[in-house]
């Protein structure tokens, strides 16, 4: 069973990005929680549902595979 789970995981760069989206939107709001501004004056940390959408658009960039450049 969690063989299956990790070569879905490996295997699927939607289910990556998912995942890492989901855990980036958790950091994201935890940003918000802990050291976000509470006067309006921050853009990101200000809003919780700002703050929670950039951790999971950045949660999606970082596992993007690069190209390999023929040589």
């Amino acid at each position: 069973m969690l063989e299956k789970i990790t070569n879905s995981f490996n295997s699927n760069i939607w289910v990556k990005r998912s995942v890492f989206a989901v855990i980036g939107g958790v950091l994201g709001f935890g940003y918000y929680f802990f050291v976000g501004c509470y006067n309006g004056t921050c853009p990101i940390s200000s809003s919780p549902y700002i703050s929670t959408l950039y951790g999971a658009g950045i949660g999606m960039i970082i596992p993007s595979k690069k190209k390999e450049i023929p040589e």
